[in-house]
């Protein structure tokens, strides 16, 4: 006890007098925290800049159109992922099946499908001059077919097959949490399996499926590329045009602020949706129920339904696409895959980096304002892309202009920031920072503190406790973190769309402007490309689902 109490001791009068230098390990947070604020600041100023010339218009043509679409996108796309994320889960977490095994994890690939892709496919498959319409045509004598996919209906359809895996993931391990006991229970004082399914297990999933809503919803609103591939304006596509159309950035910047406003109030509700609720962690092994006959074979159709729509025609499709144009090559890919991994490793190497220091930063200096600083600079990843360039931009405006113009027209230069890659790393980093901080924290917080305070009654100083000691344990976090930062990169389009500078085309932006001309196979091959890329940290949440 007597060398218990001597070794703990050493840590505390070491960590006292370095307290002045304890500041360092904050930096991190703070400096991710204040790229947040910045471009939402200057989002927020710019009404001070007012464009009634611009404003008229959009009142007058636009602005209730664009609100009336992002609701309609919204509610629809929420009621339909929370239809399948929910069944799709109590399906695979409580009964037993033909095929439920490997549809427990297949039914989470089609995260690995970006919404514009899938969005592209859809139309290439489904419009009036598509394989499945002319069928229905000359096989069913359908004069229309099986309808118009170019609708609304047509692109909540597509962004609910894409971001229903959010619900089902969370929903399926809240359900498998549970365990069989409490229906059980249930059936026991005379419930009906339907009644015990509304009364108990809902409600105790509720916190989950809350969370994956919320995550799909968010989604929604950062979409840009499958509205504008379906030509279904919402906020997204406004900024767009008030940008390149009317040639505008305070508009722009107007519109997105509005955008903001939505997505803070979203967050508000689910975290106070969230609020004093909780669900188990933990899954329980436990009997399922067996399904025979007709409700076994319903529940295996309606779950290989929904895996075929949402990922394994559109795979084949897109195979087929790139297999049957192998001989118009188009060399530029190089270049496309190139830019994009340049620009991803980019990203990557800041994030994990940030987020290294910062959750070591946390742990060697914890207090309420890091804490806080910590949240705020998570915030990042709510914000869409296009409302991130915009506030990106007016700040690397504002900085050029005032502050290194002079200088730069002193030495001979041209621009420095505005058409560079420091704009786009930068956006990269804002939002996808919490997910690398994620795995990183999680990680470190599995290590003993006790390894650190062996190594401080050694004498080592912070920096080489987190060289010799944290790192080698913090590796499998550190890669899945990069890992997943890489391929959230690779799919950015609408920051990578209006932050890349002249000639630093990305996979992205390819399958954005061969969509734009209609040429769904020329966007095939990139397309195939992300989606195999994806699924890489898909099987990764997969494994670690289990």
């Amino acid at each position: 006890m007597a060398v218990f109490g001597s070794a703990s001791a050493a840590p505390a009068k070491r960590v006292g007098r370095s307290a002045p230098a304890s500041g360092v390990w904050r930096l991190p947070t703070y400096l991710v925290a204040a790229l947040v604020l910045m471009p939402l600041a200057v989002i927020a100023f710019s009404w001070f800049d007012p464009q009634p010339d611009i404003w008229a218009h959009l009142l007058e043509t636009q602005l209730w159109r664009l609100f009336k679409n992002t609701v309609l996108l919204l509610l629809g796309v929420g009621v339909i992922v929370a239809l399948l994320g929910v069944s799709l889960a109590w399906l695979v977490a409580t009964c037993e099946f033909p095929g439920r095994r490997w549809l427990d994890w297949g039914l989470m690939l089609p995260l690995a499908v970006p919404p514009y892709v899938l969005a592209f496919v859809f139309l290439g498959l489904f419009d009036y001059a598509g394989p499945v319409n002319t069928w229905a045509r000359q096989s069913l004598g359908w004069e229309q077919g099986f309808g118009d996919v170019r609708s609304p209906a047509g692109v909540i359809v597509v962004m609910a097959l894409v971001l229903y895996p959010y619900v089902y993931m969370l929903a399926r391990s809240a359900f498998m949490a549970q365990g069989r006991e409490l229906m059980d229970a249930a059936r026991s004082l005379g419930v009906s399996p339907t009644r015990g399914f509304f009364k108990v297990a809902l409600p105790m999933a509720r916190p989950a499926i809350a969370a994956g809503m919320a995550l799909a919803l968010m989604e929604t609103l950062a979409d840009f590329g499958a509205v504008s591939v379906f030509n279904f304006d919402t906020f997204t596509t406004a900024i767009y045009k008030a940008w390149f159309g009317f040639y505008s950035l305070s508009a722009a910047a107007q519109l997105a602020s509005l955008l903001l406003l939505v997505v803070l109030l979203a967050l508000w509700g689910e975290q106070a949706a969230r609020k004093g609720r909780r669900t188990a962690s933990k899954s329980r092994q436990h009997a399922r129920y067996q399904l025979r006959g007709g409700r076994a074979v319903a529940a295996s159709g309606f779950c290989l339904c929904v895996f075929a729509l949402a990922f394994f025609i559109p795979v084949c499709q897109l195979v087929a696409w790139t297999l049957e144009h192998l001989q118009d090559f188009n060399p530029r890919y190089w270049h496309f895959v190139k830019n994009s991994l340049v620009l991803a490793v980019l990203a990557s190497v800041v994030a994990v980096t940030l987020a290294l220091l910062a959750a070591f930063g946390q742990r060697q200096c914890p207090s309420a304002g890091l804490g806080f600083s910590s949240r705020l600079a998570s915030l990042g990843y709510a914000l869409p892309g296009s409302v991130l360039a915009v506030g990106i931009l007016l700040v690397l405006t504002l900085i050029e202009n005032n502050l290194l113009q002079p200088v730069a027209r002193w030495l001979g230069v041209g621009q420095v920031l505005m058409g560079s890659l420091l704009a786009l790393v930068l956006a990269y980093v804002i939002r996808f920072y919490s997910v690398a901080f994620g795995p990183v924290q999680s990680s470190l917080e599995a290590i003993r503190p006790s390894y650190q305070e062996v190594a401080q009654t050694l004498g080592a100083g912070r920096w080489r406790i987190l060289r010799q000691v944290y790192l080698p344990m913090l590796r499998p976090g550190i890669l899945t973190a990069a890992l997943l930062v890489l391929v959230d990169t690779l799919k950015e389009m609408p920051a990578t769309l209006l932050l890349r500078p002249f000639g630093w085309d990305t996979l992205a932006v390819r399958i954005f402007e061969m969509t734009a001309e209609g040429q769904w196979e020329q966007a095939a091959l990139p397309a195939v490309t992300l989606v195999v890329v994806s699924i890489m940290p898909v099987v990764m949440m997969i494994r670690r689902s289990r």
